[in-house]
């Protein structure tokens, strides 16, 4: 479909060259020149876009050393190296045209934790989060607090020297490195940590490039001293990147150290391979209060008053951050801190206080709420606030906070707020007049916005609303820039407060001034020959440039390529603007666990959506419009199709290259779960446009028999259940087996019920529901009758579920009866194959309403399938797409009835482990499971859990077993390793995978309440 240019010019085969020496060297990680590896490396949470030439995953510092020493070979002195932690830079600091050395798929360990001394060693491709749960049981953790904090690696925080939320009181990163080892240009592994006079001497005297390093460096610092104080600003954020001011730890003991020179260098001086990091103690106690405001600029002017109280940390954010976060599935668990009366907030301070004990806590918290009770009711103060107390609460509200990076990307249209200017510095008394001069440049431009931030350390992000794919508002980013670096100056602040330099780098010279010179001596030092993360924070010497933030390529330009009918088209891909939630360290998360299982960040939300926008951009340069294709597809026989899918494939066959083979590798691995479409703030919906695609290439390319075999499963299963021997027996069978996994690719392919539903309906008394019967029910009848809708995974893999749902109904004097079957199409959809899901879907549809008319409500059992009704159903038919609610939906609607039987129950406690379609994308699902159990008197905890790595059919795909396997075991396999009588899933694929992997038969919810009752002796029967 999209032969590519299979030219290799001079640039490509020297760095296929130098990738080939490297293998011949001995390097052991991975590396990737393909097409698709580089396009999802080429973006970041920037605007820009830059394609690298490959892509590395060193597996040791050893790996690191051999790409130093082989750059450093005369032949490869124009070779390019620029290093890669989570991706998550707003400025492009890890984009190259060279080659990305991401150091986060092998190099993540956690080498030691020392809790005597409050210290940890790590690998620097460690997540944040990853190391903070590690340290939690120790009752220490690693500081500052990012909004990215579960995908930015270690090494990332070094190299921006990040900081974030409570600055004021924990400092930047640098503020707790202790000791870095650092792979320099040529191979050298340096260990640097603070140093006194002797030892530094010791150290110039020698012959090496750190003996450069360390003599070019301390003679700056005492030959510059006075003009270094009085040029870098005194300010919490200071200045990232080779911060001259920090060469002695003045505020320590006044010893040399060269880590606060590489935190902050951005890759431009060396690889950053291990850290030993300082800790501290997690506070005991939290809280946190939300003020609330009528204006925003209210909350900005008030927080300097606030801070007077002493708070951990303000942060703030506007309303509509707060509009934003309201639409999204994290309001579920903050809405009660933020109540929607008649009097709308516009502006919310976040105040923080922590503390080791609760009377401390409630004594700060008593001085701090009567200091704005006191206000309430005056010009430019507080009208209110709400009080979260307890780490796990205070969390919460920080995840929403958190998650407002992401969210502003999904405002509605296609200008979406941006960031470019996002991190800007001044002093906290200054930011109020500061931002009100901002917010008058982007009023004037006519750009709306989005803001949120750090008001006690004078950091406020700032993101315009620009759609990048238009070339004139495109231009807005330099007048922008050079009018926020205009206000920076005037207000005695910084451009990079926070994130770091990466592109913006061209405004260095502006603000550093005589000392830039010295700066570019020190990069010299390191990289004489800019071959590290070149254009970034100072060049070695006047020959090379820095990068400018209008002639690196952006991903507008690229995408204003793609006509808008096609845009609009897969909308549900194209609006990722790389923010990377979805490359979440967290196994107990639900997204994404193709990512999870393979750490390749091809097969993550985030690299579909980017293979995606590059697929399409290619078939527009060839004309090819995807909607008019997928028509003639669909209008086109099987059997006329045929010879020219035969014909392609075999052109498959002989290696010929096509662009949609690498795209499809990647959609295949996807488990269809849609956890991105309910977690990614910008829900990108994966399995949406994955099914779009796969429609096309099929068109294209023969399927495997396996596609046909899933998708007609459904409607196969009526007949092979009045049969099931037919079916289950030959499973048993060797031969058998060996044609299903060489043949159809599938395995472990489970039995069909020995239960049959409907015998056991008959022995019930649940009759099949029709119009008919449902319109001749009197009012006392329909007041209890529900509509139980099948699915063909629990009606015949899993029969037991459904009549046993149905018995605990009849004991709960509801009236259920039972849908006929249809197939609900899913499989098909999961596969692409999109014209018979349209029909399966109509047909469906037309019975179920049929069956809602009379005002029954609709149920389903299994969440993944009766979620489709409200996704793909929904996009497809809209207001004609069935109603069907999940289980716990209904009952939790009938709490008071069900209080009614709560003495028929005998008490207990069980653990529900959710399903992950179902808690990603149903927020209240977990909790409304809670208060059905609650009503009936029995305890229902919920634990974290990810993704079971079933998903459907997935898991039984030959291809996808051992990744199925990986995903089971990183969340599911440890929470069943104890006693399971307890713990229950909703989902039969969970039941499935936990019977597969670890020999655990889970019951579903309505299974334990069902156990419950006949335990207590009561029946059907004898009720």
């Amino acid at each position: 479909m999209i032969p590519a240019l299979r030219e290799i010019n001079e640039v490509q085969a020297l760095y296929l060259q130098f990738l080939e020496t490297l293998k011949r060297r001995g390097f052991h990680g991975d590396a990737s020149p393909s097409y698709a590896s580089r396009t999802v490396l080429s973006t970041d949470n920037s605007i820009y876009q830059v394609l690298p030439q490959a892509v590395v995953y060193p597996r040791d510092i050893h790996d690191l050393q051999l790409l130093m020493e082989l750059a450093e070979c005369e032949e490869f002195h124009k070779v390019v190296l620029s290093p890669r932690g989570g991706g998550t830079g707003t400025n492009g600091q890890s984009l190259t045209d060279g080659i990305v050395v991401d150091i986060s798929r092998h190099m993540n360990r956690i080498l030691e934790i020392n809790v005597e001394e409050a210290w940890v060693r790590v690998q620097t491709g460690v997540v944040k989060d990853q190391l903070n749960a590690a340290l939690k049981p120790h009752g220490l953790f690693f500081a500052p607090e990012l909004s990215t904090s579960n995908r930015a690696t270690i090494g990332g925080m070094i190299n921006t020297d990040a900081s974030g939320q409570g600055s004021c009181l924990y400092g930047k990163t640098r503020d707790h490195v202790l000791e870095l080892k650092t792979v320099l240009m040529g191979g050298e592994l340096w260990h640097s940590h603070a140093i006194d006079d002797e030892v530094l001497n010791e150290i110039t005297a020698q012959e090496s490039r750190a003996a450069s390093v360390h003599t070019l460096v301390d003679g700056i610092e005492r030959d510059k001293r006075d003009l270094i104080a009085a040029k870098f600003p005194k300010l919490n954020r200071c200045l990232t990147g080779y911060d001259l001011a920090h060469i002695r730890d003045r505020e320590k003991d006044g010893r040399f150290n060269l880590n606060n020179i590489l935190c902050g260098s951005e890759g431009t001086l060396g690889f950053i391979a291990e850290a030993k990091l300082n800790l501290l103690k997690i506070p005991k106690c939290a809280a946190l209060v939300n003020v609330n405001y009528d204006h925003f600029q209210d909350a900005l002017k008030d927080a300097t008053d606030l801070m007077k109280a002493g708070p951990t940390s303000i942060e703030t954010v506007d309303s509509k951050v707060l509009q934003l976060a309201m639409d999204d599935i994290v309001w579920e668990s903050v809405s009660e801190y933020f109540p929607q009366d008649e009097r709308p907030v516009k502006g919310v301070n976040l105040v923080e206080y922590t503390a080791d004990s609760e009377e401390e806590l409630d004594a700060a918290l008593a001085r701090f709420t009567a200091h704005v009770d006191s206000a309430i009711g005056q010009p430019g103060k507080s009208f209110g606030y709400t009080i979260a107390r307890g780490h796990a609460q205070v969390n919460k509200i920080w995840g929403m906070r958190k998650r407002a990076v992401g969210l502003l990307g999904n405002a509605k249209g296609e200008q979406r707020p941006i960031a470019f200017v996002e991190d800007c510095a001044v002093p906290p008394e200054n930011l109020a007049d500061f931002i009100a001069e901002f917010r008058a440049a982007l009023d004037d431009a006519g750009f709306a916005y989005g803001m949120f931030g750090h008001v006690d350390a004078g950091v406020l992000h700032v993101r315009p609303a620009i759609d990048m794919k238009d070339p004139e508002q495109a231009k807005q980013v330099r007048i922008i820039t050079e009018k926020v670096v205009d206000l920076a100056k005037k207000y005695n602040g910084l451009l990079w407060g926070e994130h770091g330099k990466g592109v913006r780098s061209e405004f260095a010279p502006e603000f550093f001034g005589e000392l830039y010179p010295e700066l570019q001596k020190v990069k010299a030092a390191f990289d004489p020959r800019n071959q590290l993360n070149p254009g970034k924070i100072a060049t070695p010497n006047a020959a090379s440039g820095l990068l400018k933030i209008d002639e690196v390529t952006t991903r507008g330009e690229n995408d204003r390529q793609i006509p808008v009918q096609v845009w609009e088209g897969y909308s549900e891909g194209v609006y990722c603007n790389g923010n990377g939630a979805c490359f979440n360290w967290n196994p107990d998360d639900a997204m994404c666990p193709s990512y999870k299982g393979t750490r390749n960040r091809i097969h993550s939300p985030k690299g579909r959506s980017s293979l995606i926008r590059e697929w399409l951009r290619l078939l527009s340069a060839q004309s090819i419009d995807p909607e008019t294709e997928a028509r003639k597809s669909r209008e086109k026989s099987f059997l006329l199709g045929l010879p020219g899918r035969f014909k392609n494939s075999l052109a498959k066959a002989r290696g010929e290259y096509d662009f949609s083979h690498e795209v499809n590798e990647s959609m295949q691995a996807c488990l269809a779960c849609k956890s991105c479409a309910g977690q990614c703030p910008i829900k990108v919906d994966v399995p949406t446009f994955r099914a779009k695609f796969l429609e096309l290439y099929y068109g294209r390319y023969l399927r495997p028999v396996k596609d046909y075999f899933v998708g007609g499963l459904e409607f196969m299963m009526p007949h092979l259940a009045r049969v099931p021997q037919v079916y289950n027996w030959p499973l048993k069978l060797k031969p058998i087996r060996w044609v299903m996994e060489r043949g159809l690719g599938l395995v472990d392919s489970p039995s069909i019920s020995a239960t049959r539903l409907d015998k056991a309906m008959r022995e019930l008394g649940v009759p099949y529901a029709s119009r008919a019967s449902l319109s001749a029910m009197g009012p006392a009848q329909r007041a209890k009758a529900v509509v139980i809708v099948q699915d063909a995974f629990t009606s015949y893999f899993d029969a037991e579920v459904v009549a046993d749902t149905l018995r605990l109904l009849k004991l709960l004097d509801f009236n259920p009866l039972v849908a006929p079957f249809r197939a609900n199409g899913k499989p098909l959809h999961v596969h692409g194959f999109l014209r018979q899901f349209a029909n399966t879907a109509a047909s469906n549809s037309a019975m179920l309403n049929s069956l809602a008319q009379s005002g029954v409500p609709l149920v389903g059992i299994d969440p993944s399938m009766t979620m489709t009704y409200r996704a793909e159903y929904q996009k497809l038919l809209g207001d004609k797409a069935p109603k069907v609610q999940l289980l716990q939906e209904w009952l939790s609607g009938h709490t008071e009835h069900l209080a009614t039987n709560k003495n028929r129950l005998q008490s207990g406690s069980f653990t529900l482990l959710p399903h992950c379609t179902e808690q990603s994308n149903a927020a209240g699902s977990t909790r409304q499971w809670q208060q059905v159990f609650s009503a009936l008197g029995i305890q229902l905890n919920t634990q974290a859990a990810g993704c079971c790595g079933m998903a459907g059919t997935y898991g039984h795909e030959m291809a996808n077993r051992e990744t199925s396997r990986t995903i089971f075991q990183q969340s599911w396999a440890p929470k069943l390793s104890g006693d399971t009588s307890t713990i229950l899933a909703t989902g039969y694929s969970c039941r499935c995978q936990s019977k597969r992997f670890a020999d655990t038969e889970l019951r579903h919810p309505l299974q334990a309440l069902l156990a419950q009752i006949e335990d207590s002796g009561f029946t059907v029967s004898n009720h």
